[in-house]
């Protein structure tokens, strides 16, 4: 029954990293990075809930900044260059900086910290949770990159405006 609890976490926690990573799929990134972006996204989702499990109150009491508040500021700044980035003219691959790599796995894994305030309470076996939280994340990340890559082809710069504009509006969502 824990298992059961632990994975659809797992995947509950791993549907936010799918949805922007679709969305940031459409600038056509290259397959180095999809690798790269989803194994960041994994790493973060593992240590997050750790981080979460051990100093998160304290943070969060300490700043008294409501998360949800963080990551609607990150993913706003990703939508807005989203959109930005479709009015050049490039037809080149998207090559994505490393803090952009960095920002987008924080933002994706604010949520696991979260969850890790009450990870105890969830499994005796933190450090499993933790790794199950990881896996899940990276496959949901690298599926949403491949997709939006494809979508992309298919639709265009269009769907890199759509896909700022559901990052902007994701991250709006979060703070209400």
């Amino acid at each position: 029954m824990e298992l059961l609890l632990v994975l659809t976490i797992a995947v509950s926690l791993s549907m936010d990293a799918f949805s922007l990573s679709l969305a940031y799929g459409t600038l056509g990134i290259p397959r180095k990075q999809i690798y790269l972006l989803s194994i960041i996204v994994g790493v973060f989702h593992f240590f997050m809930p750790i981080i979460g499990m051990n100093i998160g109150g304290a943070i969060l009491n300490f700043f008294k900044i409501n998360p949800n508040l963080i990551v609607c500021v990150v993913l706003s700044l990703i939508g807005i260059q989203m959109i930005y980035e479709s009015f050049k003219q490039q037809e080149e691959l998207k090559v994505m900086k490393t803090i952009e790599l960095f920002l987008f796995a924080f933002a994706v894994s604010l949520d696991s910290f979260s969850v890790g305030l009450t990870l105890t309470s969830i499994s005796e076996n933190y450090l499993f949770s933790a790794l199950i939280f990881a896996i899940c994340s990276s496959f949901f990340t690298f599926i949403g990159l491949l997709l939006g890559n494809k979508i992309k082809k298919s639709v265009g710069k269009i769907s890199t405006i759509f896909g700022g504009i559901v990052l902007i509006i994701i991250g709006l969502v979060y703070v209400m």
